[in-house]
């Protein structure tokens, strides 16, 4: 199984994710390209970085040819924190603690958006700095030329940041509006891996526990705690630490690709290596500052899964078909129903489906959506399966797909049954006739 490892022990933050990816990637040139297609004016560029002797990559995102002051420091925590941080956030520019529409008027600091009081006349620019709400970002990432998996992973980061933050402010989502996070480098930074892990296709993505860092950053509402509020409820459910590092070394942003993307959080398992990405912050530590991702193949899988189930006594059997054909297309690992007895002696059935944990949302919308329930129920399972791979045999009547599942001591082989049943109406012989003679 193809599994991407990210190991975060000097946190997260969104470029820094995207620059570990990137140098997963085979055609690195291709992906620059599109990536500097998206967004009018918005420059994305892969830069070679060293931390502690390891080499590794920065990726810079620049407006109007000037990279935000922000996303220069990316993790650029102060370990002196009696002189206000060099910027608020004290990271890049992926920080949405303050996303108010006089939050750009609050921070106390002379570099503070030097390219927006240099481009004042740029209207364009100046309004995804102030204005962005969810509103606004729906609208680009709408008309970002990217596929449309890719679009949907993005909104559901965004939705992810927008509730976290409607929580922390109470206010209602619609009435969130973003600053850092919403400018057009932000935006670039969630598109870019979002964009990555749609073409490597990990078929499952795993992390370490995430460092957080530790005391205060100062923010235009005061000093907030380490992590702040937004990040610690994005990270709710993620096994996380701080440290000696004073200052924020996971971002919201950061915070909120993890939780989408992430199936499990722990030790990295027995892989076999293919590949490591650094992906470079900016400041220097006694540690690295780095995220890595490794690349690799697991030969047992191990991760937790989610069963969403509810209880169905008034849907006909075509409707819960729909369903489950529903459920099967947004990604679900399994969907079955079982038969049940419900209340007033009515007959009914229990709808079942396993998914990542990284697709709850979606499911548990589908789940609302296509079926009559008023409820859902959630488990997290821990699942462990065999390694599955198909090759094709030869045989007198043609090719035969075999399915190969191994692991654990195990080693199982079992014929496609579409090609076995092609051979039998072809042939005029039964499945089991079939099978005896593909398998000799």
């Amino acid at each position: 199984m193809k599994t991407l490892y990210l190991s975060c022990e000097m946190g997260a933050a969104g470029d820094m994710l995207m620059a570990a990816l990137y140098e997963l990637l085979p055609e690195k040139q291709a992906f620059l390209e599109r990536m500097n297609s998206l967004l009018h004016d918005v420059k994305v560029t892969a830069e070679a970085s060293e931390k502690c002797g390891i080499c590794g990559t920065h990726m810079a995102v620049s407006i109007h040819g000037t990279e935000e002051d922000e996303h220069l420091h990316d993790h650029d925590h102060d370990h002196d924190h009696d002189h206000d941080h060099e910027h608020d956030h004290d990271h890049d520019h992926d920080h949405e603690h303050d996303h108010e529409h006089d939050h750009e008027h609050e921070h106390e600091h002379d570099h503070e958006h030097e390219h927006e009081h240099h481009h004042h006349d740029e209207h364009d620019h100046e309004h995804h700095h102030a204005h962005s709400g969810m509103g606004e970002i729906e609208h680009i990432i709408s008309h970002l030329p990217l596929p449309e998996r890719v679009k949907e992973d993005i909104r559901a980061v965004y939705s992810l940041i927008a509730r976290a933050e409607s929580t922390v402010h109470g206010k209602p989502v619609t009435e969130i509006h973003f600053h850092e996070v919403g400018t057009l480098d932000a935006v670039a930074d969630v598109a870019g891996v979002c964009y990555l892990m749609y073409l490597l296709a990990p078929e499952q993505v795993l992390c370490s526990p995430v460092h957080v860092g530790s005391g205060q950053v100062r923010c235009a509402h005061g000093l907030m705690p380490v992590p702040a509020p937004a990040t610690a409820l994005l990270l709710e459910g993620v096994p996380i630490y701080g440290g000696s590092v004073k200052g924020e070394l996971c971002t919201p942003t950061g915070a909120a690709l993890l939780k989408h993307f992430v199936s499990a959080f722990g030790p990295m398992p027995v892989m076999t290596l293919e590949k490591t990405g650094y992906g470079m912050g900016k400041k220097d530590f006694e540690a690295a500052n780095c995220v890595r991702a490794l690349w690799g193949e697991t030969e047992e899988n191990s991760g937790d899964v989610l069963e969403l189930r509810c209880n169905l006594d008034d849907m006909s059997p075509e409707d819960l078909a729909y369903a489950r054909e529903r459920l099967f297309a947004a990604g679900a690992l399994d969907v079955c129903t079982l038969p049940l007895d419900m209340k007033k002696d009515r007959s009914g059935a229990l709808l079942l489906c396993l998914c990542r944990p990284g697709d709850r949302e979606t499911m548990i919308q589908l789940l609302f959506r296509h079926t009559s329930t008023l409820g859902v129920r959630e488990v997290r399972c821990a699942r462990h399966t065999l390694m599955r791979r198909e090759e094709a045999i030869e045989t007198e009547y043609g090719p035969v797909r075999m399915k190969i599942s191994e692991g654990y001591g195990i080693r199982r082989c079992k014929a496609e049954y579409e090609d076995l049943a092609r051979i039998a109406r072809e042939q005029d012989l039964s499945l089991e006739e079939v099978r005896n003679l593909t398998l000799e």
